[in-house]
């Protein structure tokens, strides 16, 4: 096993944490942060724009920024890990402490826009401490176990078994309807309410639907080993590594974009599709995710793109209160208690104040790292994980 040292960070995770914080700002930018609403009022050419801009931004992040961010959330328990070990330290129970100190951060996130997925990262976290002591090979197979969606493997069969039996209704669907009510209202009382119940309700819902109680811990796992085998720390045999990833990742992300397409076709059986489709949906998505990760490695090696994307790594050494920001700022736009934006802006203008908001932003991790080391609610987390004892 070899280990990245402690005294310095490695740039490139924090760019690229960084691209998906802002990926993921974007993109519940263009969705009003869950308060879904396409103004009849706007000119034509514009609504054209805007179809032009949802269907671009979805097929490039949805799906994708949080599985890289799910990678780096495992790769960042490894180094925190493997520090403690090299002091002599067990992690382990300090870790679930942590876990259980986001779950704070994302319950009061989840007041304002019930799409947090801290409290899920903070629950789904704590399965690394069942495996960190793994081998790479079991930590592997176990991995592709979950990222396999074994749950919808076991529908098919039932499907298969039953060609009658339809698949039930989305339970999340319920909630989700409800939350246009109280997001577009005047009153924030009843926004904080009704995320903390329905919005919460219909994530963990939609969560399992979507296979993400699955892949989630598998990506942290696949984060974790990474980080074992140092593909982050550039080096001829990480180089290599990321040059086949991009490879068999293009290749794959190509031909399972085939297959979705002619799925419909190919399965009759609406049981067997709609499991089928999910299955294949994951994967795509996650070989995708590499296209982006291993081009990102590699072409961040590069002088020209190193200057480029830079930036980022400031934006993401502060990932967490990035991401907290961005919902208060997001809350205070779009929903009816406040500005009420949701109903003048379509994707094209929601995505230019995304990316106002991501500029102002970056400015202030720019200054604020300029006089502290951790952005503020890191440095809360951090000081909060360690109390006790010097970390």
């Amino acid at each position: 096993m070899t280990t990245a040292p402690k005294a310095s960070r490695i740039e490139v995770v924090d760019a690229l944490r960084g691209f998906a914080v802002m990926a993921i700002m974007l993109l519940h930018n263009i969705e009003h942060f869950d308060l879904y609403y396409f103004p009849e009022s706007l000119p034509a050419w514009i609504k054209a724009t805007d179809g032009y801009i949802w269907t671009s931004l979805f097929f490039l992040f949805s799906g994708k920024t949080y599985t890289i961010f799910a990678l780096l959330f495992g790769f960042s328990f490894f180094i925190m890990d493997n520090n403690q070990r090299l002091k002599g330290y067990d992690f382990r129970g300090r870790f679930l402490w942590r876990m259980f100190i986001l779950l704070g951060f994302g319950l009061v996130n989840s007041l304002l826009f019930e799409g947090d997925i801290l409290t899920y990262y903070a629950v789904l976290g704590c399965t690394l401490v069942l495996v960190n002591r793994l081998p790479n090979k079991a930590l592997l197979m176990i991995a592709v176990l979950l990222l396999l969606q074994p749950v919808e493997w076991v529908k098919m069969v039932d499907y298969w078994l039953n060609p009658a039996k339809l698949p039930a209704a989305n339970l999340s669907d319920q909630y989700f309807g409800n939350l246009f009510g109280y997001m577009s209202g005047n009153s924030i009382w009843e926004l904080i309410k009704g995320n903390f119940t329905n919005g919460r309700l219909g994530v963990f819902f939609w969560s399992w639907e979507n296979g993400r109680l699955f892949q989630t811990p598998a990506l942290f796992m696949i984060g974790m080993l990474m980080g074992r085998l140092s593909y982050f720390i550039p080096s001829p045999q990480a180089n290599r590594f990321w040059k086949q990833v991009l490879i068999v990742a293009s290749i794959s992300a190509t031909l399972l974009f085939i297959v979705k397409i002619f799925l419909p076709d190919i399965i009759q059986n609406p049981g067997m599709k709609s499991s089928m489709g999910l299955i294949v949906s994951s994967i795509y998505n996650l070989a995708f995710t590499f296209v982006i990760v291993s081009a990102f490695v590699l072409a961040y090696q590069t002088q020209v793109i190193n200057r480029l994307f830079k930036p980022l790594s400031v934006f993401g050494k502060m990932s967490l209160t990035n991401y907290l920001v961005q919902s208060v700022m997001g809350a205070l736009i779009y929903y009816g208690f406040a500005l009420g934006m949701y109903q003048y802006t379509g994707a094209t203008f929601s995505l230019l104040i995304g990316i106002a908001l991501f500029v102002l932003q970056l400015y202030f991790c720019k200054w604020w790292l300029s006089h502290h080391q951790q952005g503020p609610l890191e440095y809360i987390w951090h000081r909060a994980t360690w109390v006790g004892r010097k970390s």
